[in-house]
C-alpha cells in the first residue's frame, strides 16, 4: 500500500474514532486521557522537585518580559525551561481533551441515545485542563503558597479519577449497577479509595512542609515535617492493611478473578510505594526518588479506582452500529454482539 494511502487510512481512521466513537474507540481515548493525566502530573512534580517552581515567575508568559523562557533573575536556565517545558506539555494535553470530549458527545448507545454520564465525564477533561492553568496561574503569582500547589495536585487527581470513570462508564450500559462481591467488601473498596485521596492529600502537606517545596523562597506550611511525615505513613499503613483485608476477603469469598486480580495489582503498587517512601524518608529525600514516589502514589490511585470499578458490574454494553450507513450494510437478522471488556 503506498505511504500515502495509508496516511490517509489512518487520519480517516482517528477521525471516525472521534466522530462515530464505538465503545472500543471510546475506551482508547479515555485511556489516553488517563496517561496524559499522568504524565502532566508527573513533569509537574519534576518541576517542584527540581526548585523550578519559579522557573517562569509571571503567567501565562514566562516572564514580564518574554513569552517564552528566557534568563530570570534567580533561575538557571534548566530551571527556567524546566517549568516552560511543563507548561507547553499543557497544548497536547488540551488536544487530548478536547477530542475526549467530542467524542463522548458524539457518542450514540445501542439505542441511539446520547449518554448524559459520558458527556459529562468527557466534559470533565476540558474544564479540567482550564481549571488546572487558571490554578496554576495562581500558583505561580503567589510564589508557591503551599495551599495552592496542594489544591493544583489534588484538582489533578480529580480529573484522572474522571478519565479513569469515562474509560470504564464507557462499555458499559446506563444501567443501575450489580454487585459482583459482598456488599461489606465493596462498601470497603469505597473506603479504600476515600483513604488513597486523603493519602495523596497528606503527602502534599509533606512536600510543602519539608525541602522540596520548589523553590528556596517558597513558603512552607508551618508544621513539623517529622510530624506531618509520620501521619502520611500512619495512613499509608491504615490503607495496606484495608488493602490486605479487601484482597483476602475477594480471594476467600470466591469473588470473580478479575476482582481478584485486580486486588493484588493494588496492593503490589501499594506496597512497592511503601517501600521506596521509606528509602526516600532514610536518605534524605533524594528529589529523584521523591519524583518516583509521587508519581507511584498516581498509579496507587488509578489503581484503587480500578479496584472500586471491578466490584460491580452493569452488564455488557451491546456494540451496535457506529455510524448511520453501517446499518445499511448490516445483514438481516443479525444482532448486536456483547462488547468484550
Amino acid at each position: 500500500m503506498p505511504a500515502d494511502l495509508k496516511s490517509r487510512v489512518a487520519a480517516w481512521t482517528a477521525v471516525r474514532a472521534v466522530l462515530w466513537p464505538t465503545a472500543a474507540s471510546m475506551r482508547r481515548l479515555a485511556l489516553a486521557g488517563v496517561i496524559a493525566d499522568t504524565v502532566i502530573m508527573s513533569t509537574g512534580a519534576a518541576v517542584r522537585l527540581s526548585a523550578s517552581g519559579l522557573g517562569c515567575p509571571a503567567w501565562p508568559q514566562c516572564s514580564a518580559v518574554d513569552i517564552v523562557a528566557s534568563k530570570n533573575a534567580g533561575q538557571t536556565l534548566l530551571n527556567t525551561w524546566i517549568e516552560f517545558g511543563n507548561r507547553l506539555l499543557n497544548f497536547p494535553l488540551v488536544v487530548i481533551a478536547g477530542l475526549i470530549f467530542i467524542a463522548a458527545w458524539r457518542f450514540r448507545g445501542p439505542d441511539g441515545k446520547r449518554r448524559r454520564d459520558l458527556v459529562w465525564l468527557g466534559a470533565a477533561q476540558p474544564a479540567g485542563v482550564v481549571a488546572q492553568a487558571v490554578l496554576g496561574g495562581i500558583v505561580v503569582l503567589t510564589n508557591l503558597n503551599p495551599v495552592t500547589v496542594s489544591l493544583h495536585f489534588l484538582l489533578s487527581a480529580s480529573i484522572v479519577a474522571a478519565a479513569v470513570a469515562l474509560q470504564v462508564r464507557c462499555t458499559e450500559p446506563d444501567a443501575v449497577p450489580a454487585t459482583v462481591v459482598r456488599y461489606d467488601l465493596r462498601l470497603l473498596s469505597g473506603v479504600l479509595v476515600g483513604v488513597t485521596g486523603l493519602m495523596l492529600a497528606a503527602g502534599t502537606v509533606v512536600t510543602g512542609t519539608g525541602p522540596l517545596a520548589g523553590n528556596a523562597a517558597a513558603a512552607r506550611y508551618k508544621l513539623p515535617l517529622e510530624g506531618v511525615t509520620q501521619l502520611h505513613a500512619d495512613i499509608g499503613w491504615l490503607l495496606a492493611g484495608l488493602s490486605i483485608a479487601l484482597v483476602l476477603g475477594l480471594r476467600l469469598s470466591s469473588a470473580p478473578p478479575r476482582a481478584v486480580r485486580v486486588g493484588w495489582v493494588m496492593l503490589a503498587a501499594l506496597g512497592s510505594q511503601g517501600v521506596i517512601g521509606y528509602i526516600q524518608y532514610f536518605t534524605h529525600l533524594p528529589a529523584g526518588l521523591v519524583w518516583v514516589h509521587v508519581t507511584g502514589s498516581v498509579l496507587v490511585w488509578i489503581a484503587a479506582l480500578r479496584l472500586f470499578f471491578a466490584l460491580r458490574d452493569r452488564g455488557p454494553l451491546m456494540a451496535g452500529p457506529p455510524e448511520p450507513l453501517a446499518s445499511a450494510t448490516q445483514r438481516p437478522g443479525r444482532q448486536p454482539e456483547a462488547l468484550d471488556r
